[in-house]
């Protein structure tokens, strides 16, 4: 490795043909079409101020060595507004390596900020920990909400990218859930006692061996409490879809839903002011380049 130590700078529209060329090396079981298609979204969506649209490009002597997406967004957590940001994928050339850790870990400071790891694989949970890196999700439920008996008279409607705006909604879900939509998501509404509660859930394909069965992923509801209510109306909506199974992060099972938990996938960690919700996945590398 000649000349000097790498330097690092934002990745920029420019640059985005380089960063599909790095991920497609490093994740092999990806295509680059997964790679580009979510970088293009990226391109097109709001950020909160001064933040990166797209993350850190490393470079040596002018050519790319490597890059670390991130994903900003700025969302309620708990009554106040955040900005939060997941920390995706990143990739490093061999040669670079041991300026890796370096690299994730020099984009990560602002102390105003809620970083996030959704995907972590097992064997880095102990890094992200000493880290300073806090578990908020311990598991996933693996739910067939059809024979559950709670929310039988909700009705459901389902929301596309094209459509007017839904009555009762927030201004903002109404934005989200056509948003996830053009994403190629499942975007529903429930309504039940007068009022509107939005559903995102991630339609899961196969891969590398995982989730072979048909279900679909929860990415988005008000609260876990608002899909155990509509949860026998939400499963048979599914079931008539092929889609018998929901997966959903969660703690532990949900009582008065049959299923199973796991603690084998789906731990996640932050780390800053605001501790994330469950089944919140929206606007995340999920759902912006694929499950």
């Amino acid at each position: 490795m000649a000349g000097s130590h790498p330097r690092t700078r934002e990745i920029t529209e420019r640059d985005l043909d380089v960063v599909g060329d790095l991920l497609t090396r490093g994740f092999a079981y990806r295509p680059r079409t997964y790679w580009m298609r979510g970088l293009h979204r990226q391109a097109t969506r709001e950020v909160p101020p001064n933040a990166p649209r797209f993350g850190y490009l490393m470079e040596h002597d002018g050519v790319a060595v490597g890059c670390l997406l991130l994903i900003y967004a700025r969302k309620m957590i708990d009554g106040v507004v955040a900005d939060t940001c997941n920390v995706s994928s990143w990739y490093v050339d061999p040669a670079f390596r041991n300026f890796g850790a370096m690299f994730a870990s020099m984009v990560q400071k602002r102390k105003d900020v809620t970083y996030f790891n959704i995907t972590p694989a097992r064997p880095t949970w102990p890094i992200l920990e000493a880290q300073g890196y806090v578990r908020w999700c311990s598991g996933q439920f693996l739910a067939l909400p059809f024979l559950s008996w709670r929310g039988a008279t909700i009705s459901i409607a389902r929301v596309t990218a094209d459509s007017a705006p839904v009555e009762g909604l927030r201004a903002e879900d109404d934005a989200m859930l056509r948003r996830h939509a053009g994403y190629g998501n499942l975007s529903l509404v429930c309504r039940a006692n007068g009022r509107a509660m939005p559903f995102i859930f991630f339609q899961l394909r196969k891969r590398r061996g995982f989730i072979p069965m048909p279900a679909v992923q929860l990415a988005y509801c008000p609260s876990i409490s608002d899909f155990a209510a509509c949860a026998g109306a939400l499963g048979r909506y599914l079931l008539l879809r092929g889609k018998p199974i929901v997966i959903l992060d969660a703690d532990g099972p949900l009582a008065g839903i049959p299923g199973h938990f796991s603690q084998a996938r789906g731990r996640k960690y932050f780390k800053g002011p605001h501790r994330p919700r469950l089944v919140d996945l929206a606007d995340t590398e999920l759902a912006i380049y694929g499950p």
